[in-house]
Formats: structure tokens, sequence, C-alpha cells
């Protein structure tokens, strides 16, 4: 498997830089669409994105398992398999390096979603992804006059310019993705639309479902909303709710637990708008009780410990 130390040992000097921008549409089966061209840069151009990328994962001292709840710090990177996300169609964009798919001017770069520098060596690619800022968007340029300054003043400045960030959102080198920002990340391979469909078949699994007299109220609670999708996406990873012995001591302690749930004849689950939140900590196991004071905290993890 892929590691950070082998990220960090890729040859960035001695490789060869291609830069591609992508724009992103819906596909027709259900899988986002990339469309990306490459660019032709300069010497100059390559060596400040060699040392911008350097810096980069330079600061990364530690790796973390990406979790829908987990999240990394400045020196952390979250990682994960390749083949869990949409990457190998970007990658697979970037192989095909053809003299149609260069960029020729200002309008093949505009509106871009993301831009990625290549690095090859040896014939081994790393990827270094940034989602692209309002520089690149044609609505934010229309109109507007654009000035340099030089030799102690203004003048117009024609040409359009481009702003690459030199922190970087992910890395993707062999089976792996190294993850500094995981919102843009989420947002670049179309993360959100897997959760919404993976929270789709969890209301459609009939365990989860029996739990609830209705499930009318969690649905409107998680919406489109990232966070609650990923708490979601969470619980059915973690499968609580199919362990009976677990389902059974909760409708004994939630009012010990000073949890806010329902349950009706049946046994079943009853939420509500204001319940929701108390159900998810719940099917969660997030809320635990400290022996140090006696007293129950909601927390953000439940990592075991030894």
């Amino acid at each position: 498997m892929t590691t950070l130390p082998d990220l960090k040992a890729f040859d960035l000097a001695g490789s060869d830089v291609t830069v591609w921008v992508f724009r992103t549409s819906p596909g027709k089966d259900g899988k986002p669409r990339f469309s990306g061209r490459w660019v032709g840069i300069t010497e100059e151009l390559a060596g400040r994105l060699k040392e911008a990328v350097g810096g980069a994962l330079g600061v990364i001292t530690e790796v973390i398992e990406y979790d829908v709840l987990e999240q990394n710090n400045e020196g952390s990177a979250l990682t994960i398999q390749s083949d869990e996300t949409y990457v190998h169609l970007i990658a697979a964009e970037v192989a095909n390096e053809t003299p149609g798919r260069k960029a020729r001017n200002a309008k093949d770069l505009g509106n871009s979603k993301f831009c990625i520098i290549k690095f090859v060596r040896d014939d081994k690619a790393m990827l270094a992804v940034s989602k692209t800022d309002t520089s690149w968007s044609t609505r934010k340029t229309t109109g507007v006059i654009r000035a340099v300054f030089s030799d102690n003043e203004l003048d117009v400045e024609e040409a359009p310019v481009f702003t690459i960030r030199p922190t970087f959102d992910f890395f993707v080198f062999g089976e792996r993705i190294f993850i500094k920002s995981k919102p843009n990340f989420e947002s670049v391979l179309v993360y959100k639309a897997g959760h919404e469909q993976a929270f789709t078949t969890l209301k459609q699994e009939a365990k989860f479902l029996a739990l609830f007299s209705d499930l009318g109220p969690l649905d409107e609670f998680v919406g489109s909303n990232k966070i609650q999708l990923r708490r979601a996406i969470a619980i059915q990873t973690k499968g609580h709710y199919k362990d009976e012995t677990f389902m059974a001591r909760l409708q004994a302690e939630c009012k010990n637990m000073s949890l806010n749930i329902a349950f009706d004849d049946q046994g079943r689950i009853v939420p509500t708008a204001e319940t929701c939140r108390d159900i998810f900590q719940a099917l969660l196991n997030h809320r635990l009780e400290s022996r140090l004071d006696s007293k129950f905290y909601d927390v953000p993890s439940t990592a075991p410990v030894a």
C-alpha cells in the first residue's frame, strides 16, 4: 500500500510537469463527467509549482484514515483508497495528453472547477489537485477593468490572470489519495452525491426502516445537509441499529442518558423535528458517560483507545 513516505519520496525536482484544468457536469449514468484540457507552461512556472507542491507535502507529518466524520489538522492528511472515489475518471483524462486536448485560448480555461498539476517521473505519476477560485470564473471578470502596476504606474492588463493556490486540496499517488482539504476533496470528486445516494439506500434497508414509526422527520432533518449526510452514513457504517441488544439498551436507558427519544407501543422510535438530533447521537453511540465525573457528554468520535 502507498504510504506517506512513498508520497514524500517522489522525485518532484526531476519530474515532468503538466497543468490540467477541468470542468464538471452530471453524467447520464449518475456519475459525474469530468472534461479536462492540458495547458502549456513555462519552465519558470514548472519550477514554482514543484516548490509549492514540495512545501505543501512537507507540512504533512501524519495520516488519518478517511471517515465521513473524521477531520484532519494542519499537519495531517486524510487518506482513502482511490477506487472508493471517481478519481479514476480524472486519471483517465490526464493520461490522454494529445494535441487535441490542449487549451488554445483563455476561454478553454474559464469556468474550470479545479486544476491538476501532473508530475511524471520514471513512469510514475503524482497528481496535486486544487479547487479553482473566482479568478477562473468568466462571470467575475466580465466588465471588470484589470490593471497592473508597472514602472510606478497602473496600466491596463488585457491578458487574463489565473490563480493557482499553493496549498492544494489533495494528492493522488499510486492507489491512495492524501487529503488536506476535506470539503474541497468532496466537492471536486462529487462525494456529497455519493452520500445522498447512500442515504437513499439506507432508508430503503429493512432493518433501518423497521426502527421508526415514520421516516419523514428524519428525511427532512438530513435533507441535503452534508454534515447530516455524513452522520447518516456513519450510522450505516457502525450498524448499531442492527444489534438488538444495543437497541433494547437504548430504549431502556435513553431517559437516564437525557436522550429525547420517544418509542411507540411496538418499540419503534417516533422521530420528530425536535428529537432527530438525539436519535442520531444515539445511533452513532456518541453520547458517552465519563468515569471521572459520572456525567454524559456528546462526543465527535468513538474510536477505541484500548
